[in-house]
């Protein structure tokens, strides 16, 4: 699904190829949405996107490795210096964080200050619960406005569909936009630091509540 240097001037969205992640299913939402979508791995494609989508199903050192065997990591770094509105879904989202402790100790983009971290195996009652947190889940408000993100027009209690291990641990509270509640645990659900952003689960898969999200983003 990679494209060539010569991709029609009118794509609004590049969704970037890294061997990980379901692609084709972002790229028929961005489609459903309205956008025009280049699914690449071509590293200039990247570098020079105008909108940049990083999905992702997987581990965080397999994610990493696989950006870093396509020469990914510098063009991601610097169209996020640009300051481009970019969005990570699931280990996309992990990716953008400073280290992934997921088998191992990893480096990841460093986009965002925090680190990536498991689940905890217990709710804060100490009670076991099943990881990964597989399922549908309700959006709450974090620390950040959701009035300018990409859950603007979306209402508290609201649920979408989470399948994950590992979770960020953000260094700076204002860059949690919103929450859920895993249990007593709160896990970062989508995270903001400027042009980027984040949802730990997936728009894609998530309804009419997760194709509103990714417009908010298409239009942002």
């Amino acid at each position: 699904m990679n494209a060539s240097m010569d991709a029609p001037a009118n794509i609004d969205v590049v969704i970037v190829d890294y061997g990980l992640g379901n692609l084709l299913s972002v790229q028929r939402a961005v489609e459903e949405m309205g956008g025009t979508p280049l699914v690449t791995s071509d590293p200039e494609q990247v570098r020079m996107a105008s909108r940049l989508i990083l999905p992702g199903v997987g581990a965080f050192g397999d994610g990493m490795t696989g950006l870093r065997e396509r020469g990914l990591v510098s063009p991601l770094q610097a169209a996020a210096a640009r300051g481009v509105p970019f969005l990570g879904i699931c280990l996309g989202m992990q990716l953008m964080m400073g280290v992934g402790q997921e088998f191992g100790s990893h480096e990841g983009l460093d986009l965002i200050p925090g680190r990536v971290v498991a689940v905890p195996a217990t709710g804060t009652d100490g009670h076991p619960h099943r990881v990964p947190h597989i399922g549908w889940n309700t959006l709450l408000p974090g620390s950040a406005q959701w009035e300018g993100s990409v859950l603007k027009d979306t209402q508290p209690g609201q649920s979408v569909y989470f399948v994950h291990s590992y979770m960020a641990e953000l260094s700076e509270a204002a860059h949690c936009v919103a929450v859920t509640d895993y249990d007593g645990v709160r896990i970062p659900a989508v995270i903001r630091h400027g042009s980027l952003s984040g949802c730990q689960f997936h728009p894609e898969r998530s309804g009419p509540v997760g194709l509103r999200i990714l417009k908010n983003f298409l239009t942002s």
